[in-house]
């Protein structure tokens, strides 16, 4: 039976994912709602699978999947997330992860996963998928705004996206409107956006701001 440890920080999602894996012949040998406790226990217990939330209080999923990997586990890791992005995702494969699972799959699905991970292939849910094939037909697409925006291009974008006008933007970053205007107008070329929507989901896309979820 292999050992699995779940770091997730909402009580109900570990209950859920530890109540799945138990029907499905699973041993769970420890659960934390952050990185730091996950650590020490992780390397104490040495799990054959490790499922990890992305977004997590104090250390993060990815910064918590790179210290484990820096020790020489020989766990394989899931990563399950309510967010998904070509950035996050090429960071968590780079960083040692085997599988990206959203939590909007199917028991079903996620246990599917689960078990091809465990035993040593890899795995990624239907949208995490998508944008993995999406990145190998265009690598463009999940570069970091940073690597060909100016900093002033990226703050206009975020404020776009998270709903403010042009007076707004202007006057929170203390700028004239006509300044704003340019901004926004590079902005836009440089990443082919023609409109509000395509910029608030190219921002959403690449962790730029966060869609509020139940999860």
């Amino acid at each position: 039976m292999k050992k699995v440890y779940i770091v997730e920080d909402h009580l109900s999602i570990r209950e859920m994912l530890a109540e799945t894996l138990k029907r499905n012949r699973y041993f769970v040998v420890g659960q934390s709602g952050n990185g730091e406790d996950a650590l020490n226990e992780i390397l104490e217990l040495q799990p054959d699978l490790i499922i990890i939330d992305a977004k997590l209080p104090g250390i993060s999923g990815l910064e918590l999947l790179k210290k484990l990997k820096s020790t020489s586990t020989k766990a394989r890791f899931l990563i399950y997330s309510a967010h998904e992005n070509a950035s996050l995702i090429k960071d968590m494969i780079e960083a040692g992860a085997h599988g990206f699972i959203e939590k909007t799959v199917s028991l079903k699905e996620l246990i599917n996963g689960i078990n091809v991970i465990s035993n040593g292939g890899t795995f990624f849910g239907p949208s995490s998928g998508e944008l993995i094939r999406s990145f190998l037909i265009n690598p463009q697409s999940s570069k970091r705004p940073k690597d060909f925006l100016t900093a002033r291009e990226t703050e206009v974008l975020q404020r776009i996206a998270e709903g403010y006008s042009t007076r707004d933007i202007a006057a929170s970053l203390g700028l004239s409107a006509k300044t704003v205007d340019n901004h926004r107008t590079n902005m836009m070329r440089k990443l082919d956006l023609h409109n509000v929507a395509s910029i608030t989901r190219y921002a959403l896309q690449n962790g730029m701001v966060e869609l509020e979820t139940s999860f």
